[in-house]
């Protein structure tokens, strides 16, 4: 795991096994090939993205295959950044989002305390601009202003089994693109320990 930025909202950057990542997609397929079950997950009411499915996993599911191990990567962040144990975590929500050619998710945050984006599938994004920029299928993180010395943008090209752990204010957004095929990713908020979470608590 590696924790970035000296200053401002840290983010932790690292992977999940291909293993695991099979083990969702799979779970997401058996959803999605069935329209009662695409019914009773769909998730796309609570969220704000402008993309063809957003859905939730299985309780049973996340409890048996990701707990644990998001628990543990939670918590070597939280010490990675602060210094500190952190002994209880509990999550919020978890999502799936189905992102296709021109969809997009635009500028938000989240609630709860410790928020978490994975990759599940990513298309070859293909750039029609002719710009040095290249954001197609990217998500920027955005905080404060640019200024001397600081950015205020940081910008992440997704690859399968990435998974990006940040606080749940950071703001957000994920670009469209004109290729083919499907940007799967997971999201996920946790609550942890409030005398942590809360920086003014003595």
């Amino acid at each position: 795991m590696k924790v970035i930025s000296p200053f401002g909202p840290k983010i932790a950057k690292l992977k999940f096994s291909s293993k695991l990542i099979k083990k969702i997609n799979a779970e997401v397929d058996k959803i999605i090939s069935k329209k009662k079950l695409i019914k009773k997950f769909d998730y796309s009411d609570k969220l704000v993205g402008q993309v063809k499915q957003e859905l939730q996993l299985p309780r049973a599911f996340i409890k048996k295959n990701l707990e644990k191990i998001i628990f543990n990567d939670v918590r070597k962040y939280i010490n990675k950044s602060l210094g500190k144990k952190i002994n209880n975590i509990k999550i919020k929500n978890f999502w799936v989002v189905r992102q296709f050619n021109n969809e997009y998710n635009p500028i938000h945050y989240h609630d709860g305390h410790v928020s978490g984006v994975g990759y599940l599938k990513v298309p070859k994004f293909i750039t029609k601009n002719k710009k040095k920029t290249n954001t197609d299928g990217t998500i920027d993180f955005i905080n404060g202003s640019k200024m001397f010395l600081n950015d205020s943008i940081y910008n992440h090209k997704p690859k399968i089994g990435d998974v990006l752990l940040f606080p749940n204010y950071l703001m957000h957004t994920a670009y469209p693109f004109s290729s083919e095929g499907e940007r799967r990713s997971f999201s996920f908020n946790l609550e942890i320990d409030k005398n942590v979470a809360n920086v003014f608590t003595k």
